[in-house]
């Protein structure tokens, strides 16, 4: 579930799409689907975001439910939203239904390692092609566009393996440092200020868009849909673009991407690893038995590791894009599935 002031019902439906074969190239047993609510979370009071989070799950709730449709947090939402949400929830139902919503506080149910298991999909998938292309990660370049949940995990994860973050964005502006930017500095700025500006630890860029642009070894578009396009894909110059976002390439982008050599790691493998995590969340709360963090953490990177290894296989026996090769795999088991199930008249 999003809350941002562009959602349209026509991007929520993509978003759903995405979703049922994000979840088929990763192998959980999830259908997929996704919501919105068209509003700017900037102008929300604390109690209004509160109001805003139970009042959707009160409208909604007959469609929400353990075995039939489990949310998760998105943009701009987060394990306090979806912990409001499980209490509306949970306040209707007269029980507590923990496995109806995931991403929630750990206090309330939720599971260690959800909040950045977005960004070590991410991390997994950028390890994994990297050492397919013989990129060595330690001394490499990397520029993240979106500094939220998904992309600061991302520049940390990355900043860990030995990557240099050369560039970082958010929604106010870009900063950019050949050196290296300091990523713990960032993170503590932002949770400081609510976001980059102001930031002293790099130089600000004219345009947030140059970010895209860099020369670098690794691209993490991790902010909104629509970032690369036919406007800008040709001067995109990193080796690996790891889509941390939904949909930053645009089809016709992607095509020039494609035929620069451009190694692109789709949204519905890359960031895969919240939806995954989501699921692992699921089953803890159907038995009612909690993991450690490193048993999550571990269960991510051998579906990651495994998803990714079957994409690439896809793409070299077909010789097509890594994204194609990505709906190959989960078109073919959404269809598999649907066989099986056959039709019932």
């Amino acid at each position: 579930i999003r809350f941002h002031q562009d959602v349209t019902v026509d991007e929520v439906k993509a978003l759903a799409f995405w979703m049922t074969y994000k979840c088929a190239v990763v192998g959980i047993p999830m259908g997929g689907a996704k919501g919105g609510v068209v509003v700017d979370p900037r102008t929300l009071s604390p109690g209004e975001r509160e109001r805003l989070s139970r009042r959707y799950m009160a409208e909604m709730i007959d469609l929400f439910g353990p075995d039939s449709d489990v949310p998760g947090p998105d943009v701009n939402t987060g394990p306090q939203v979806m912990g409001w949400m499980l209490d509306t929830y949970v306040m209707h139902k007269r029980g507590f239904v923990p496995s109806v919503i995931t991403g929630k506080p750990m206090e309330l149910g939720g599971s260690a390692g959800r909040q950045s298991a977005t960004s070590r999909g991410i991390n997994c998938c950028v390890h994994k092609a990297a050492a397919r292309l013989g990129v060595k990660l330690e001394g490499a370049t990397a520029a993240i566009q979106g500094f939220g949940n998904v992309g600061s995990h991302a520049a940390k994860f990355l900043a860990q393996s030995g990557v240099r973050i050369v560039a970082i964005s958010d929604v106010e502006g870009a900063f950019r440092k050949a050196g290296g930017i300091d990523v713990d500095a960032a993170i503590a700025h932002v949770a400081r200020r609510g976001s980059l500006t102001g930031f002293k630890g790099a130089t600000p860029m004219r345009r947030a868009s140059q970010l895209l642009e860099l020369p670098v070894d690794i691209l993490v578009p991790a902010a909104l849909e629509n970032q690369i396009t036919t406007q800008n894909a040709a001067r995109v110059r990193a080796r690996i673009v790891a889509e941390g976002a939904n949909g930053p390439t645009t089809p016709a982008a992607d095509e020039i991407l494609g035929r620069r050599g451009t190694f692109v790691i789709p949204d519905i493998l890359c960031n895969a690893g919240g939806v995954t995590v989501s699921y692992l969340e699921w089953v803890q709360n159907r038995m009612g038995y909690y993991w450690p963090e490193q048993r999550v953490n571990d269960d991510l990177q051998r579906i990651m590791e495994a998803a990714f290894d079957e994409v690439y296989t896809t793409m070299q026996r077909h010789r097509v894009s890594m994204r194609i090769a990505a709906f190959m795999v989960a078109i073919r088991r959404v269809t598999e599935a649907s066989e099986m199930r056959g039709l019932y008249a």
